[in-house]
């Protein structure tokens, strides 16, 4: 099964988020704005897709107060977790911030809030999933 990591300080919208991808994608879950657990999370292979709230309110790492943005860019500059497929998700949309904000981050897709069409979400999101050659 795979897992989805949702970084969020929202918990209303992680539980709508929880529930879409558990019961439409079928999919396991783990919700976190801690930014040191989202990296040792990633770094063990423990989720196989991070859904990264852009505009993190709360989130600091070694005394600095980082964004999805930054969160991403460590991510993807780190060799073990550059692979790990980022999905940014962002309530400010304006043309343009979507391209802004994906050429920044390095992220592999954006997702709107609010999420309206649940089954498009559910199918972003596992088309970016890795697929298991077994």
């Amino acid at each position: 099964m795979k897992t989805v990591l949702i970084v969020e300080d929202d918990l209303i919208n992680a539980r709508v988020f929880s529930k879409i991808l558990t019961k439409r994608g079928g999919l396991d879950v783990k919700h976190t704005e801690n930014v040191e657990e989202v990296i040792s999370i990633a770094q063990s292979g423990e989720a196989d897709l991070i859904l990264m709230d852009v505009s993190l309110s709360r989130s600091v790492y070694q005394g600095k107060s980082v964004d999805g943005i930054k969160i991403t860019q460590m991510l993807k500059s780190d060799p073990k977790t550059a692979n790990l497929p980022v999905i940014l998700v962002t309530a400010h949309a304006m043309e343009g911030d979507r391209e802004n904000f994906l050429k920044q981050s390095g992220a592999d897709g954006y997702i709107s809030k609010p999420v309206v069409d649940h089954q498009q979400f559910v199918d972003q999101i596992l088309a970016l999933l890795p697929i298991d050659n077994h």
